[in-house]
């Protein structure tokens, strides 16, 4: 009698340890960044800088329309946002002077589009879009909900023969429209907050900027590979921003201010060390 005995008391052992690595399994899970620690929900949301990663969190779903489309043929991309319960989401809050950022690039960061769609009274955000070249594209809905901010993503088919390109290596300058755009500030450290500051220039003399969705200029940082999203805090007054860069490895980072009326992008790759 004391063999079956003790192999119950080993079965019931054994049953509590796999149900609790079942349960701690569950709770990483709910975190889609791979390089974010476990142990909170919010963590996307909240202390994790990295967002973008998924296309349902905390309760909200990116629904598009579409997902799928011929290279150069213009096509409205429409989309929606989608509470807990199913229903579309239409009360968004004001962020950098929109209610809804919307970031399109392709899967190798070329091809950067930053637009703001148009909100219908059945939920529905709409937009115009062309994309020239074949491949797939992430579709980023930058917005917040009763100050909770979020970024979800999906994929965007463009049919036809890829030819994807090598990401270019860093450098502190960058040339667009006539212009020489330099990073003057960027020695950055994985894991930790770090200040990026760029001048403009024209002809070799600085440029007055125009202010630009709240600010003196918008910057969006992608990671190679994954394409996660971070959250950037530009300075109103100048082109300062802070950002926390979670792990070593290579980003894009796509710099938008305005000139004379007009928008322009320069794009620069940053390799973040540990």
């Amino acid at each position: 009698m004391r063999t079956p005995v003790k192999l119950s008391v080993f079965a019931a052992v054994l049953a509590a340890v796999f149900g609790a690595a079942a349960l701690a399994g569950g709770a990483v899970g709910r975190v889609h960044d791979p390089a974010a620690p476990a142990g909170d929900e919010d963590m996307t949301m909240a202390g994790d800088p990295t967002r973008g990663l998924a296309v349902s969190e905390n309760g909200l779903t990116l629904d598009l329309a579409r997902r799928a489309a011929r290279p150069g043929e213009p096509f409205p991309l429409a989309f929606r946002i989608l509470a807990a319960d199913g229903r579309p989401v239409r009360d968004f809050d004001v962020k950098h002077t929109k209610r809804m950022h919307l970031i399109v690039v392709r899967r190798d960061l070329t091809g950067f589009q930053h637009l703001h769609p148009t909100l219908r009274a059945d939920g529905t955000w709409t937009k115009p879009l062309t994309l020239p070249r074949a491949g797939t594209y992430r579709v980023f809905a930058d917005f917040s909900v009763d100050d909770r901010p979020a970024t979800l993503a999906d994929d965007l088919q463009i049919d036809g023969d890829v030819r994807s390109r090598e990401l270019p290596p860093p450098a502190t300058s960058a040339a667009a429209d006539g212009f020489r755009v330099r990073l003057v500030d960027g020695a950055v450290r994985a894991g930790r907050e770090s200040r990026l500051a760029f001048d403009v220039t024209r002809g070799g003399r600085p440029v007055s900027l125009q202010d630009y969705l709240g600010a003196k200029g918008h910057l969006v940082a992608l990671r190679e590979g994954d394409l996660a999203f971070l959250h950037v805090h530009p300075d109103e007054s100048s082109l300062r921003f802070e950002a926390t860069f979670p792990n070593p490895g290579s980003y894009r980072l796509f710099l938008q201010f305005r000139v004379a009326g007009r928008v322009h992008t320069v794009a620069f790759t940053l390799e973040v060390s540990r």
